[in-house]
């Protein structure tokens, strides 16, 4: 007797879309250029609006809601969708640290203490429900969710981080964006010259980018008397995403498929 007819799901084979960017220099260029535009875009609804580090927080977790729920729900990578919704974390990371480190009154330490371990819980629950931490490739909508999960707690430890270390240590603005620069250019050489976790190495980064990221914010848009240039919000913010479709233009790219066949993106 001859074969059953294969049904057409069995004919058409199952792949699994990559929908992340290669992470190359520009990358990073561009995820620097994005979190500072949070900075200064937060600052710019929260302060210079007045609607304050709660209402703020809550209009941007409703934008990133949105724009997550549709990047995951896309088939292919597109790249402005993506960093739209990167941008949507670091402009929500930048009001609910200053939410939990002013408003609740946590402190620096306390707010920094308690959002790095809500990012070490998300990568351990990630982890145990997929069995990997992997950004290379991101194989079903599970394993996409915890990406944004994380990403959105390392957004708003970054923040929390970056105010730290301007405001407590007396460091000021540019003297919190050149420690946060050194300790980039040290996480650049472990990856060139040490064979240390190329994963762990990729979330220290995707960390530090984002204090690096408030700092130049914060010295862009804060008065003149407290060690900024007194940019108008608004207008920093309006460069700053220009800024960002230019540096990313030159590096798009087609969705890469990966050839594995044996699992079904669901």
């Amino acid at each position: 007797m001859g074969q059953p007819e294969p049904t057409a799901a069995a004919r058409t084979p199952s792949v699994l879309l990559d929908k992340v960017p290669q992470v190359t220099l520009i990358f990073w260029v561009t995820k620097i250029v994005a979190t500072t535009l949070g900075e200064t875009g937060g600052d710019a609804v929260s302060m210079s609006m007045g609607l304050g580090y709660a209402v703020a927080s809550a209009i941007f977790l409703a934008v990133f809601a949105v724009a997550v729920a549709a990047q995951i729900a896309a088939r292919s990578f597109r790249p402005f969708l993506y960093w739209a919704v990167i941008v949507a974390t670091t402009t929500a990371g930048t009001t609910l640290a200053d939410l939990s480190d002013r408003s609740l009154g946590l402190g620096y330490a306390g707010g920094s203490s308690i959002l790095f371990l809500l990012l070490l819980g998300s990568l351990a629950v990630w982890h145990r429900a997929t069995g990997s931490i992997s950004v290379d490739r991101i194989p079903s909508r599970k394993s996409e969710a915890f990406y944004w999960a994380t990403i959105l707690f390392s957004q708003t430890l970054g923040t929390a981080l970056g105010d730290w270390m301007a405001d407590t240590n007396g460091l000021g603005y540019e003297g919190g964006a050149l420690v946060f620069g050194a300790g980039l250019l040290g996480l650049a050489a472990a990856y060139f010259f040490t064979r240390a976790s190329r994963t762990a190495l990729f979330w220290s980064a995707f960390i530090l980018t984002r204090p690096l990221g408030a700092t130049l914010g914060d010295l862009l848009d804060k008065p003149i008397a407290h060690g900024g240039l007194e940019f108008d919000r608004f207008l920093a913010s309006g460069i700053l995403a220009v800024a960002m479709v230019a540096c990313y233009v030159p590096a798009r790219r087609a969705t890469r498929v990966a050839p594995t066949v044996a699992l079904r993106y669901e």
